[in-house]
């Protein structure tokens, strides 16, 4: 039984687009280099070969993958986003109750995190840690660098 991923509109656009690129582009591609390291000759000595069929396998996997989780996805509608919790596409400014630094993250799906824009995964300790804090409240994260609190500040979308 497959997980199900929760996407927004714009990360559903991004894998399938990412899922076509792999299709239409890498997938011909390999099976040229297939097809040009077979020509050479000898298929038991032809590491050409041998490397274009296991970027071919990871290719393939990749797409399978890929189909797996926009078969087993399910759109999230922004409209109906709660603001009272922490939850899934909130975008919660949190302070670090150590050292004062106040942060802002949108908690995203793990397939939309990116950590330069602010976008962290949900399945990150510190998402897993803010969820269902209402502002105000303090949450204890136990994160590889040990323990941290932090103050709930706002949640908005």
């Amino acid at each position: 039984m497959s997980n199900v991923s929760y996407l927004t509109e714009a990360g559903l656009k991004k894998l399938k687009e990412e899922l076509h690129q792999l299709e239409t582009v890498e997938r011909p591609s390999i099976s040229a280099q297939i097809a040009e390291a077979r020509d050479k000759g000898d298929l038991s000595e032809n590491a050409e070969y041998d490397a274009a069929k296991e970027a071919q396998g990871l290719l393939e996997m990749k797409i399978s993958k890929l189909k797996n989780i926009l078969a087993n996805s399910r759109i999230i509608d922004e409209s109906k986003i709660d603001t009272s919790r922490v939850q899934l596409l909130n975008k919660v400014r949190i302070r670090n109750l150590k050292n004062n630094a106040e942060m802002t993250y949108t908690l995203v799906p793990e397939s939309e995190a990116n950590l330069k824009e602010g976008k962290l995964s949900i399945s990150t300790p510190i998402a897993k840690g803010l969820l269902g804090k209402e502002v105000g409240d303090q949450a204890e994260i136990q994160v590889p660098s040990g323990l941290m609190t932090f103050e709930i500040v706002e949640i908005s979308i």
